[in-house]
């Protein structure tokens, strides 16, 4: 007997229990489809839980931070009908007979599958990032400003993270330092222009972190002029990194169509190149990273997958 005439476990598996993927279960109940959410992290919600600002661009709801919105998305899934499997990292997936293979053995089947595996923040990958962790490399200017009063700190980036966050500690820090390798700024024009007239915050561009030092924690970064070749080094009490995000996509690397920056490209239904094997939220998407459009191709996935599970039925 074929895979095609075998009884599959789900309708469907979501890969990731960020908002895409919270918002395909909900569907998913809507509608009555059977499904699997599987999330590697012990906890649901995928990058929200890192997010410390406001959320108030989310038509319907406003939060205090990214947990507060995750625990209004949790509590509005607790009574719907899917399987959850937290702390479950998936090893394999076989794309064209839709089965995952997770890190514990087991195998489960369905008639689709949506990857909302999001995205992670991008790290510099150089020597004393990962020594320092949680020792000087701080997560957020906007939980760690208390405690960096009084310091001299290094951000790294030049988009609205990396220019929102300098603004938030040049409040109470000794110095802020923003270091970008590029002339040009990504953030948007009034956060630049409000840090180029802050004079607690100095600009270096054509620059690279080359290398962080320190004992316990970080004292020093030395500075690479990428035009010159000539190092600098400078004396630092924290260090925020801020170069943007990379979709975890590397389950699906060689076996379904990814973009130049290995996002995952997707059809307007959020479907792939291969049938009944859709993307949603931020692994699908590198031009609005939002909530909010991770929670409506959520939607748009799973209504596109009823649609042809039915039309398949009749």
């Amino acid at each position: 007997m074929n895979d095609s005439q075998t009884k599959k476990d789900f309708d469907v598996i979501i890969c990731g229990g960020g908002a895409a993927g919270l918002s395909a279960a909900l569907w998913c109940d809507d509608l009555g489809l059977n499904a699997l959410l599987v999330e590697a992290s012990v906890e649901l919600g995928g990058q929200l839980p890192r997010v410390y600002n406001p959320i108030k661009n989310h038509l319907g709801a406003e939060a205090e931070n990214g947990k507060q919105m995750r625990d209004f998305f949790v509590g509005q899934t607790e009574n719907r009908k899917f399987t959850l499997k937290l702390s479950s990292i998936i090893r394999e997936i076989d794309f064209d007979k839709k089965n995952i293979l997770l890190e514990s053995g087991e195998v489960f089947s369905a008639q689709a599958i949506i990857i909302a595996t999001g995205v992670r923040r991008r790290n510099l990958n150089v020597p004393g990032e990962k020594e320092f962790e949680n020792k000087g490399i701080i997560e957020s200017g906007k939980r760690d400003e208390k405690s960096l009063s009084g310091k001299a700190i290094l951000i790294v980036g030049g988009g609205d993270a990396a220019f929102e966050n300098a603004l938030i500690l040049a409040a109470t820090a000794k110095s802020v330092t923003l270091v970008h390798r590029s002339e040009n700024f990504r953030a948007r024009a009034e956060f630049v222009e409000q840090v180029l007239s802050n004079p607690k915050i100095k600009t270096l561009t054509g620059f690279a972190v080359g290398e962080i030092s320190g004992n316990q924690n970080i004292e020093s970064v030395k500075l690479k002029d990428l035009s010159t070749n000539e190092s600098v080094t400078l004396p630092i009490d924290a260090l925020l990194i801020r170069i943007g995000v990379e979709p975890n996509t590397e389950i699906a690397r060689g076996k379904i169509d990814l973009d130049d920056g290995s996002y995952v490209k997707i059809d307007s239904s959020c479907e792939t190149n291969i049938k009944n094997v859709f993307a949603a939220g931020d692994a699908a998407n590198p031009i609005s990273p939002t909530v909010s459009t991770a929670v409506g191709s959520g939607a748009t996935a799973v209504k596109a997958i009823y649609n042809r599970l039915s039309s398949e039925k009749n």
